[in-house]
């Protein structure tokens, strides 16, 4: 199991690039092909869903099934707005010149904490040292540029869902019933993705894995059983 975290992300160098979804998706298929790994079961949340369903969408060989967890392609790439008074707030000013970058750079604890909050169906699934940790990684260098100029091609993940029908390979769309998603733009992606099973999981929100890690271990098995009794056979 490889677990990534993207450029801007995490402890990743925050390059100077445009961070929009083609950027991240080719990141991705890089590091697939860098590392020449073959039948990749790709699991994401939020963006990362989208990258492992665009990856996908363009038929990539290396990628044999999909497990989108809370797919961040609806709203015009605004669906973080609904977590909370803050977030909207963030995300309207985002777009403003000056000002988004302002904001941007006083990056405060409680503003972080009132976004993550809104992103979970209940706000003591979240460690009090990955809130910590968040802030800190918040606060590296630069790293408000990324999160500003990631908020400013937020679209580019709704217009990839263009080529969601040219999925050919097993996709489970996984959502939490407190996702941000509301339940038309969860239909929409199982209309357009040729034969994706869906599920719903209860008491679950936007940050899947923090707010129910049980249902997604169990339903990341269960869609894995297929591929391991044809491999052991």
């Amino acid at each position: 199991m490889y677990a990534v975290d993207y450029p801007g992300h995490g402890y990743s160098d925050i390059p100077p690039a445009k961070y929009n979804a083609g950027y991240f998706v080719e990141t991705v298929e890089s590091f697939l092909d860098a590392l020449d790994l073959h039948d990749v079961t790709i699991a994401g949340v939020s963006i990362g869903a989208s990258i492992a369903l665009i990856l996908a969408a363009r038929n990539d060989p290396r990628v044999s099934r999909v497990v989108a967890i809370n797919p961040y392609d609806y709203a015009k790439g605004r669906g973080m707005a609904r977590s909370s008074f803050l977030a909207r707030l963030i995300v309207a000013l985002a777009d403003l010149p000056i000002l988004g970058d302002t904001v941007m750079r006083l990056r405060q604890f409680f503003i972080m904490k009132s976004v993550l909050d809104g992103g979970v169906a209940d706000p003591r699934h979240i460690p009090s040292e990955l809130l910590k940790e968040m802030y800190l990684v918040g606060n590296r260098k630069g790293h408000y540029r990324a999160f500003l100029n990631l908020l400013r091609n937020a679209e580019s993940w709704e217009t990839a869902t263009n080529g969601y029908a040219k999925i050919e390979v097993p996709v489970l769309l996984l959502w939490g019933d407190c996702d941000w998603s509301w339940p038309g733009e969860r239909e929409h992606d199982r209309q357009i993705v040729p034969g994706a099973k869906m599920t719903t999981v209860e008491g679950g929100g936007h940050f899947l894995p923090l707010d129910r890690p049980d249902a997604v271990i169990q339903h990341l098995l269960h869609f894995q059983a297929p591929l391991a009794r044809k491999a052991s056979s």
